[in-house]
């Protein structure tokens, strides 16, 4: 092929085109990627994607995020409760429950206390509750919600503030995180195994 035969202009004209084509090449894969991205951070967030997306006032800013909890997440040591925690946790739910009756102001907040002690069980590092919900809703992401408001219901009743059916509104919040919390496997054991 004898370059000499075509101009300058058709030259650079033919890399502008090839230039211009690679370019949509690399948006297209770019907001590919982009979609598939934000699908797989809604899939497996659920509610707390939407809820994100709320806070942050950006979709850019609730991703990076929600992929910073991802990513802080993979380092923890998660694990199930030890057979010996387990029936623990159990018998100590049972006690709470019971208690419930006579004084359900001090059940939640014993409720709420337990909780706390069964993702320390479990590995999940958090030290104050908007640090352990964060850490939580990357693997329970549809109880974080129930979970806020139990703990709203709960420092409510450490205030003497909170109303008998708010109380029972919280234990049963606390009991279906309680239920999750205490399986013989984690999420990502019963994940793996339904796939």
């Amino acid at each position: 092929m004898n370059l000499n035969a075509y101009s300058p202009e058709i030259i650079i004209g033919a890399c502008v085109v090839v230039l211009v084509v690679m370019l949509l090449i690399a948006c297209g894969v770019h907001l590919q990627r982009s979609r598939r991205r934000t699908e797989d951070l809604r899939r497996h967030f659920g509610p707390v994607y939407e809820t994100a997306l709320a806070y942050y006032g950006s979709r850019r800013r609730a991703e990076a995020a929600l992929e910073s909890r991802l990513h802080r997440a993979a380092r923890f040591d998660v694990r199930p409760l030890s057979p010996t925690q387990r029936a623990r946790f159990l018998s100590e739910w049972d006690t709470v429950q019971a208690r419930f009756v006579d004084h359900p102001r001090g059940a939640v907040v014993e409720a709420d206390e337990l909780i706390n002690a069964i993702l320390v069980a479990r590995g999940y590092p958090g030290t104050t509750f908007e640090q352990r919900s964060s850490d939580l809703s990357v693997h329970y992401p549809r109880l974080i919600d129930s979970y806020r408001r139990a703990n709203s219901i709960a420092i409510t009743a450490g205030k003497n503030e909170a109303t008998t059916e708010e109380l029972r509104t919280a234990m049963i919040h606390y009991r279906a995180l309680f239920e999750e919390l205490v399986q013989t496997k984690t999420i990502e054991m019963r994940r793996a195994e339904a796939a």
